[in-house]
């Protein structure tokens, strides 16, 4: 499974040195934020992160999240509904559960009784935001980010 969430910063996560690159941090109508794009496996439990500035889409890091991984399916929302990225995924014998978009001319087929599990990276998302340093971004660098995130992932995995 794969999906995203923005999490908002704090307005003193704003500048470390390197430039916005190094700090993951984005504008939008919202303030600073930050997006978490994860990869989980079966039950929901988070195998990777990629950490992008907070207006960055869904489709821009499907690819670099899913990497080499071999899997039977990949489950994830309308964000990443992308020909190419369909094409990725069968190149690599992977199905795509993947709704396609509500403006698509021909509807695309997939497995809804398999897409009902999606809920559960949808979960972590909640339980990782109950985290107080992850749902408010103090980190002044992705990289700090990051590593709190797998900290909080290291806490939610031995909890289950």
């Amino acid at each position: 499974m794969i999906d995203g969430t923005i999490i908002r910063a704090h307005r003193h996560a704003a500048g470390a040195r390197g430039g916005q690159e190094s700090q993951g941090l984005g504008r939008s109508c919202g303030g600073f934020s930050s997006k978490v794009h994860a990869k989980g496996d079966g039950l929901g439990m988070p195998l990777d992160f990629i950490i992008t500035p907070g207006q960055a889409s869904d489709i821009g890091q499907a690819e670099a999240l899913v990497g080499d991984e071999r899997c039977e399916f990949l489950l994830a929302d309308r964000g990443y509904d992308s020909d190419s990225f369909r094409q990725h995924l069968l190149s690599q014998k992977i199905t795509p559960v993947i709704p396609g978009r509500k403006n698509r001319k021909e509807p695309i087929a997939y497995d809804e009784h398999t897409y009902k599990e999606r809920n559960a990276i949808e979960r972590f998302f909640g339980r990782l935001k109950e985290f107080r340093r992850i749902a408010t971004r103090y980190d002044k660098t992705a990289i700090m980010f990051k590593g709190a995130l797998v900290l909080a992932s290291i806490i939610i995995w031995c909890k289950l």
